[in-house]
């Protein structure tokens, strides 16, 4: 009798020692995974679980639905507005989401006590994840709504108060293809907290587009970035970006400004200008011939960097002429604009060409001489330079009126803005960039196609040389140096 009662004590020993055993291996493995790989459970692992908090429950089910174990989506998520989520794919991004946030988590920028917000999230996979590690107070915003993970709402003008949420998670890629990349910025930038943390993904990965996408966001300051796997082909490689929101924004405002009128040639602009074609050292014996040739080597700064993480997109056209010249033949046919729309401004004081621009959409016509300061200029028919004053006027002339190109230039775009700026202005050159260069205008312009006008070998009469232009060929190619030694990409025109 005394062995049959022991019996069930001996039993019972065993078995409350079983479970004391798996409950501490499933606690250390637990702890591995959040603590020291800083990554999510992988679907089908024995050891893989999920949180379920009280706004959150009903968003699993314990058969798995999709297959292969780990994540199940019941029928709630299931809506008309977002029928695939119960997908194969649905259940890959949210696997990958959980990785990205639990190393967020881990490195201190999100917490499971975050008010979060997922920007231009389509089905919400991000938003999921985010409530499946806990970070219950999560939404995501879309054009389309998709409840109860995404509403209504646009990137560029989001329904939410300023300063709001403590975690911004801009996803997917979404500021590579936006078309309001600067005003999605501003929104994130106006919703977060101060402190908080922005946290973006892109696939762009030159150093212009980094420097562009800093200059974007300046309600921040950069914390750091890193490169991670994506999860499909459209983006197999993924650059992270950190950021938190500083207390004062007109701090950051006032040091994005330039100071004078030195442009910073930091490291990116070298390495543009390091793959630039190299510039006709020699002056060419043809140079209708050589100089037209050149634009087969002319290597664009679209062809070199992505663009995508700038305000607006301007083209300046300075001695613009018609409009069917360089505006329409050379820069909407042949510039890459990588699918941006641009602001166009054809500069042209010739009266006979105004009125064709009347009826162009997408062109601003100024119909003035572009020059150092407001004033009017006097030229001589069939003659492009002003008459200097003081003189006796020969001949027959022309009034127009000029005006400051370099001030016009600073009150109409940005440094985040990308500009780019032809110029032919038969021998004003000379006097419009050093200009641009003394005033500082000449930093907000990206790219620049510069026409420099010398006294060139004559096509007609060889070993004559044109009296129309007094200066030399060397004097051209110190103009182009002096820009490229500021860190301007100049490209000899014709």
């Amino acid at each position: 009798m005394e062995l049959a009662t022991g019996k069930p004590g001996f039993l019972r020993n065993v078995v409350v020692r079983f479970l004391l055993f798996s409950l501490l291996v499933v606690g250390v493995r637990f702890a591995y995974v959040i603590t020291i790989r800083g990554e999510s459970c992988i679907a089908g692992d024995d050891f893989c679980f999920f949180s379920t908090s009280p706004e959150n429950q009903n968003l699993l089910t314990a058969a798995g639905a999709g297959g292969g174990g780990g994540i199940g989506i019941s029928s709630s998520v299931i809506s008309p507005e977002n029928q695939n989520v119960a997908s194969p794919e649905f259940h890959k991004r949210v696997m990958f989401y959980i990785t990205v946030f639990q190393d967020l988590i881990v490195d201190g920028f999100l917490s499971t006590k975050s008010k979060s917000l997922s920007v231009e999230t389509p089905a919400g996979e991000d938003v999921y994840a985010l409530r499946e590690i806990g970070v219950d107070d999560s939404v995501g915003i879309y054009k389309k709504a998709s409840k109860p993970l995404v509403v209504n709402g646009f990137g560029h003008r989001m329904p939410f108060k300023d300063n709001v949420f403590d975690f911004v998670f801009v996803g997917n890629g979404v500021l590579d293809r936006s078309g309001h990349a600067g005003a999605v910025a501003a929104e994130v930038g106006r919703t977060v907290k101060p402190e908080g943390y922005v946290v973006v993904h892109t696939a762009s990965k030159d150093s212009y587009s980094f420097n562009s996408f800093i200059r974007l966001f300046n309600c921040c300051k950069f914390i750091r970035s890193r490169d991670i796997d994506g999860f499909d082909s459209d983006m197999p490689q993924i650059r992270e970006i950190v950021m938190k929101k500083v207390f004062d924004i007109k701090i950051r405002e006032k040091t994005d400004s330039f100071k004078d009128s030195r442009c910073a040639v930091s490291g990116y602009k070298r390495d543009l200008l390091k793959k630039a074609e190299p510039l006709i050292e020699s002056e060419p014996l043809k140079p209708w011939i050589t100089l037209k040739r050149n634009i087969e080597n002319v290597k664009y700064l679209p062809s070199m960097a992505d663009i995508n993480f700038k305000e607006r997109y301007v083209y300046v056209d300075v001695g613009a002429r018609s409009y069917g010249s360089s505006i329409v033949s050379w820069f909407k046919k042949q510039y890459p604009k990588q699918n941006k729309t641009f602001d166009i401004y054809a500069i042209e004081a010739d009266t006979h060409f105004h009125e064709q621009y009347k009826s162009k959409k997408g062109v601003t016509l100024l119909p003035y001489a572009a020059w150092v300061k407001n004033e009017s200029l006097v030229f001589e028919i069939n003659q492009t330079r002003p008459v200097k004053s003081g003189g006796g006027i020969v001949g027959s002339v022309d009034v127009i009126q000029g005006f400051d190109f370099a001030n016009w230039l600073k009150s109409t775009v940005t440094e985040k803005d990308f500009v780019v700026m032809k110029m032919d202005v038969e021998g004003t050159e000379f006097d419009l960039i050093p200009r641009l260069i003394e005033t500082g205008a000449i930093c907000l312009i990206d790219e620049v196609f510069l026409e420099c006008h010398y006294n060139r070998w004559q096509k007609c009469c060889p070993g004559v040389r044109s009296p129309k232009y007094q200066k030399t060929y060397g004097q051209c190619l110190d103009l182009f140096k002096s820009l490229r030694q500021r860190g301007v990409l100049v490209h000899q025109w014709w």
